[in-house]
């Protein structure tokens, strides 16, 4: 059969630039796998899949990276437009240690790759009456903020920090690097999910410490950065806050982009494979064990493993047979909650606006009801909260001289709202353009560049998403750990999970641990060998 799939070298993917090195190099000693090693393929190039594909190297393994768009990232894509960088997705860096670990395993160290720029504050909230405040990692003067706002609640935001950095303990330094495979781990896990009385809610959490509302909504949208709503998911994400103080908020220079591009050199310099424009039409099972798969060319690809960073309930549904199904059945899956969806405009703008800080937070007239309509009701609201990128605030490679790069977000719900996005997406543009307008970039639609936007239905046609949810599954309780998609898929032996559907769920950190949970459940490449020798 004739392959449609393109090796590409990271180069070919972002042109050089003049304000860093780039990931190439010659790879290690002994980092290439032996010509006997079992050979893994991984579905996607998102962070989850890269990290995968990084980690199997290092164990031994052969690994095949398959990319259904023409460059790596998935939801971490970079657009170039009229000589503006526009990261598609995440550009909240957090915890680089995990990015330290992988150029590590490779040989390498990150800082000679990329750089990460601390932010402060890490993002700036702009309440609806034009109130703002700074979030940072600095304690003092996030108690001066606290206090500007609520005097009485400065005794109660200690309590809240303090319980955050006992979740963080918990939920993310004990548990979630850790694969939830079985019942067994879930029974060994659950005294420290009833110690974070995990089954309360965050902004429950918040305010039971909190009592002034801005500080409560400060202080709870940041399980919004992985798709769940505060008024629904656990609280044991308040983690997040804990997990920001710990390890700051960064900015790779170069736009995300260049820790994707970054990670696809390791996987090269280690011998591995990235082929894009390769879509996987079918992961091929033979006797309940997953043997490779099948490019929408035709052309099929054998394989020992299967690792996909592709969306869980899409894989499932649309990549693995029915008969082969026994636990994510289409009725199972249909019975989920998914995450919310995300309507983002990219614009650039001819002309500067450096009274916009690097990362902001606009919030709309309405919080609990914007996020009943988002997540419960299914409706395209009237209103919108936003957030804002202006990565030129720190980054002026990011857009051509005098120019400023932009997205604008906005949560919204996903597909099961039936909007007609191809309807809708102009009228929802304009209406996030008048808000701007009218509030920190007055006069800036004169000054326009480009613009372009991504809607709901991108996130179903393009990144393959169920329902066109952003982040997979909502991150309730019921849906979380060992009630998640496995890591381990639960039906199809030698088949695994990673990225923002699976365990341990979505953002930066939580992608990058999902890979690293594979090192539980995925043995190395000359153990591998020898259990199937021992086996036949």
């Amino acid at each position: 059969m004739i392959a449609t799939g393109t090796l590409r070298t990271s180069a070919e993917f972002w042109p050089p630039r003049e304000d860093g090195p780039g990931p190439g190099g010659p790879p290690p000693p002994g980092s290439r796998p032996a010509a006997n090693a079992p050979h893994a393929i991984v579905i996607g190039s998102g962070f989850g899949g890269l990290a995968s594909a990084v980690r199997l190297s290092a164990k031994g393994w052969r690994v095949t990276v398959l990319e259904k768009l023409d460059a790596p990232g998935g939801r971490a894509y970079v657009h170039h437009r009229d000589g503006h960088v526009f990261d598609a997705g995440p550009t909240i860096i957090t915890v680089p240690f995990l990015f330290d670990e992988l150029w590590t395993l490779a040989g390498k160290k990150l800082s000679d790759d990329v750089e990460l720029r601390s932010l402060d504050p890490f993002y700036q909230i702009r309440f609806h009456d034009g109130d703002v405040f700074n979030y940072s990692g600095d304690p003092d003067k996030m108690r001066a903020e606290v206090r500007r706002i609520s005097p009485s609640d400065a005794a109660g935001y200690e309590r809240f920090m303090a319980e955050a950095d006992h979740c963080y303990r918990l939920g993310f330094e004990a548990l979630g690097a850790q694969a939830f495979d079985t019942v067994g781990d879930l029974l060994r896990a659950s005294p420290a999910i009833f110690r974070m009385r995990g089954w309360r809610s965050l902004h429950a959490m918040v305010a039971s410490h909190l009592k002034h509302p801005k500080l409560r909504t400060a202080m709870s949208l940041q399980s919004l950065l992985i798709g769940g709503n505060p008024f629904s998911v656990t609280c044991i994400y308040s983690l997040i806050n804990a997990l920001e103080r710990q390890w700051g908020v960064h900015w790779a220079v170069g736009g995300t982009g260049r820790l994707v591009q970054g990670l696809a050199g390791l996987l090269q310099g280690q011998g591995g494979t990235l082929r894009c424009n390769a879509e996987v039409q079918r992961i091929e099972v033979d006797r309940g064990r997953a043997t490779g798969v099948t490019l929408a060319s035709g052309e099929r690809l054998a394989a020992d493993i299967v690792v996909s960073n592709a969306d869980t309930a899409w894989t499932y549904r649309h990549l693995v047979e029915p008969q082969h199904r026994r636990h994510w059945t289409d009725r199972r899956i249909d019975r989920g909650r998914y995450s919310m969806s995300l309507f983002v405009w990219y614009f650039g703008t001819r002309k500067q606006y450096p009274g916009v800080p690097h990362h902001m937070m606009l919030l709309g007239p309405r919080y609990k009801e914007l996020l009943k309509d988002i997540f419960r009701r299914h409706r395209l609201a009237d209103d919108f909260s936003l957030y804002l990128h202006r990565p030129t605030a720190t980054d002026a490679s990011m857009a051509p001289p005098g120019h400023d790069t932009f997205y604008a977000l906005a949560p919204v719900t996903h597909l099961d709202s039936g909007t007609d996005w191809s309807v809708q997406a102009e009228p929802m543009r304009r209406a996030i353009a008048e808000v701007l307008e009218r509030t920190v970039l007055p006069g800036f639609q004169q000054h326009l560049s480009t613009s372009f936007v991504t809607t709901p239905q991108d996130f179903h046609d393009r990144l393959l998403s169920l329902k066109g949810a952003a982040f997979g599954l909502e991150p309730l309780l019921m849906q979380s750990a060992w009630f998640r998609p496995h890591n381990r898929s639960e039906d199809v032996d030698g088949l695994y999970m990673v990225g923002a559907s699976t365990h341990p769920g979505a953002g930066v950190p939580g992608v990058l641990m999902s890979a690293k949970a594979l090192d539980s459940v995925v043995p190395d490449a000359a153990t591998f060998l020898a259990r199937t020798a021992h086996e036949r």
